[in-house]
């Protein structure tokens, strides 16, 4: 599969170009697991919901990797649709990060997204530069 082989090397590119909208941004290579939140009762899905009228769940929704990062979001790719204002939970691997987070940001390029995402509440420390 050398078309695959191809598409991975120009990931840290493609968000490359993202994060030139960042500027805090630096370059980082976390593995992560990213679910979605879903909307599974009667709220509007605008979190303004009251009790048990409005529940949200995280579903899997791919590996990936975070290719960029700052203080307060993270950059990667994705091969499934994302769109503005979509919620998600990051996890890494080794489970020192697990957020939510709203997207910010995406540009759309064949068969993949690049996207930004801002955490919900500070997650201190999880970017550590030398």
């Amino acid at each position: 599969m050398p078309h695959q082989a191809t598409v991975r090397a120009l990931e840290p590119d493609i968000v490359g170009r993202l994060a030139k909208f960042f500027p805090e941004a630096t370059a980082v290579r976390i593995p992560i697991k990213l679910s979605r939140s879903t909307d599974n009762g009667n709220g509007n899905g605008n979190g303004n919901g009251n009790g048990d009228a409005h529940k949200s769940e995280n579903v899997f929704f791919q590996n990936t990797v975070i290719e960029f990062g700052t203080p307060h979001e993270v950059l990667f790719m994705v091969n499934r649709p994302l769109e503005f204002a979509d919620r998600v939970l990051i996890e890494s691997n080794d489970g020192t990060l697990h957020a939510e987070a709203s997207v910010v940001a995406v540009q759309y390029h064949p068969e993949r997204t690049a996207v930004a995402v801002r955490f919900l509440k500070h997650v201190p420390n999880w970017i550590v530069k030398s």
